[in-house]
């Protein structure tokens, strides 16, 4: 039987304004458990990935240009919108789009306890209030890249599905396990008690180095905010400090870039 597409034309469709409160608003992704993917890569990577697609939204010259991410992504989708190119340049977040947006369904909420769902001999990277969108999407995309079992996200980060997340993560928002931690503090005692080793990376030359240190079991290395780094609660309810050296006269890395040496380090450790 044939999919129905549904012609839109009216910048006051109920459907494209809630496209662009989705892709404007934390608040309403939040709310309705919804984001919205734009392009055809992620697109097509969203269908693949098995991520549950409300609907797709595409103009003629999208459906035309990116064939094989159309079809993924209509296949996948429930509903399908025809939109002329006029309307997807209004609703879209970038300045040129391609023709395919993805309105999407956040994974299921799992309220249990870190310390319950986490895995005892697993490698995680918290981020403790990473505030910059290209900075997550970044570490999303190293984290997937390297085998790490999950990142642990506090309360004060960034929402990861932000355009600007989800584009810079490459797909990498759709299969790595993103952990809401709360307030990082509490949730490193927590783990740390059940058995975890935590370690706060700081920028001080006087901590222990990254190179030196043995990363073995379970551990979660932790990363903070791009200006302030980690509060010095989290870093007193951690196990130790850990610190990436560095030469001349350098005082910090790039949040992004320092997660990606910890990641490597971490990853690179034996299991046991």
């Amino acid at each position: 039987m044939e999919e129905k597409t549904t012609v839109l034309s009216s910048r006051d469709n109920p459907l494209i304004r809630r496209v662009r409160r989705l892709l404007s608003s934390a608040k309403a992704r939040r709310e309705e458990r919804l984001y919205v993917l734009e392009g055809a890569r992620l697109c097509a990577d969203a269908a693949a990935s098995g991520v549950k697609v409300e609907a797709l939204l595409y103009t003629s010259r999208g459906a035309q240009a990116y064939p094989e991410a159309f079809d993924g992504a209509a296949a996948a989708a429930r509903e399908r919108y025809q939109l002329a190119e006029s309307l997807m340049g209004y609703a879209a977040d970038t300045e040129t789009p391609q023709g395919l947006l993805c309105l999407c369904e956040m994974p299921a909420l799992d309220n249990r306890p870190l310390s319950v769902t986490i895995e005892r001999s697993g490698r995680y990277l918290g981020l403790e209030d990473i505030q910059d969108p290209s900075n997550l999407g970044a570490i999303i995309r190293t984290a997937e890249a390297f085998g790490v079992n999950g990142l642990l996200l506090s309360d004060g980060c960034c929402d990861p599905y932000n355009p600007k997340v989800l584009r810079g993560s490459m797909g990498g928002v759709f299969r790595l396990p993103l952990l809401p931690a709360g307030d990082m503090a509490q949730t490193a005692s927590e783990l740390r008690g059940a058995g975890l080793g935590l370690y706060a990376c700081v920028p001080d030359r006087s901590a222990p180095s990254l190179r030196e240190t043995p990363l073995v079991g379970g551990t979660v290395c932790l990363i903070g905010n791009e200006g302030n780094g980690l509060k010095e609660e989290t870093i007193a309810a951690c196990s130790g400090r850990l610190t990436i050296p560095m030469a001349g006269r350098a005082e910090s890395l790039n949040a992004a870039m320092a997660a990606g040496i910890v990641m490597w380090e971490l990853c690179s450790s034996p299991a046991g």
